[in-house]
């Protein structure tokens, strides 16, 4: 055998060796874990969601594994039934010019001109916006304009009774509910300790009274409702949920939320029941900002 035959056989040795230790480490970018902490399949959680009316997916806004998962979720279940749209990332008062987009009347260059839009919108909105366009599927944009959450942060609900009519159609109709003894505001004020604003869970509340109050508006039976938000917005059955369930306690809803951990092969203990699911995604993935 010639020398240069022998180190060609030598590197093919050592590609199928690394190939071999490549597929003993089973990289696992991310799992799904139900509600009691047991693995799930995307295919098995699927198969229940189709069965839902509305379903609330927590992300973390930086996280692409949760932005492609959004995708591929809605692809299977447009498969299975017909859907609406909607979003914490658009707000209220952007509705007309999402929706002269989706009407293909703008292009995204208007689009990028006429509406608020995230920083991350390109890379991580923009497919669910499109595929919506091109299904011809409704997108819903559920957040209260931030003008309005920034006057409550500063002065509480009541600075909103004074804006006029015009402006209140873009909000939760007034007085909302609030119950500062949920554990999602609870936690706001712990960790805002030391630098104390009792108005910083307000101004959490009144997003989520928004989008919840948009979400019942533009559902209708027999479509399924799915809404993409901050996991916050809905952990621990609380925000978005609490403000839907308040309006309807017989509405079939299932939450989604999205953490990340160093291990991946199991849910650790303070995520349990944290959601319906659970995606929990390898700390190491890159974030998208």
């Amino acid at each position: 055998m010639g020398v240069s035959k022998q180190i060609k056989n030598s590197f093919l040795l050592l590609s199928l060796f690394s190939t071999f230790v490549l597929q003993g480490q089973k990289l696992t970018a991310f799992k799904i874990y139900n509600e009691k902490g047991k693995k799930v399949t995307f295919k098995r959680m699927i198969k229940d969601l189709s069965k839902q009316e509305i379903v609330l997916f927590g992300e973390l806004h930086n996280n692409p594994i949760a932005h492609w998962i959004q995708l591929e979720l809605i692809k299977e279940l447009d498969k299975k039934r017909d859907l609406t749209l909607g979003a914490e990332m658009l707000e209220t008062d952007n509705q007309s010019q999402l929706n002269q987009y989706l009407a293909q009347e703008i292009d995204q260059s208007g689009l990028d001109s006429l509406a608020r839009l995230w920083n991350n919108y390109h890379t991580d909105y923009k497919p669910l916006v499109d595929f919506a366009k091109e299904n011809k599927i409704t997108f819903v944009a559920t957040n209260i304009p931030r003008r309005y959450a920034r006057m409550v942060y500063r002065k509480g609900f009541e600075v909103l009774d004074s804006l006029p009519s015009k402006e209140k159609q873009f909000i939760a109709p007034l007085p909302i509910a609030y119950d500062p003894e949920l554990p999602g505001y609870k936690k706001m004020m712990k960790m805002m300790r030391g630098h104390s604003n009792p108005n910083f869970p307000k101004a959490q509340a009144i997003k989520d009274a928004t989008m919840a109050h948009f979400i019942l508006k533009k559902y209708y039976r027999p479509n399924l409702f799915i809404h993409f938000n901050g996991a916050y917005h809905s952990d621990f059955y609380d925000g978005i949920y609490w403000y839907l369930i308040q309006q309807n306690k017989n509405l079939k809803i299932k939450t989604i939320s999205t953490t990340t951990e160093a291990e991946v092969k199991k849910l650790e203990d303070i995520h349990q029941k944290r959601a319906s699911y659970t995606i929990v995604v390898d700390e190491d993935m890159t974030t998208s900002y």
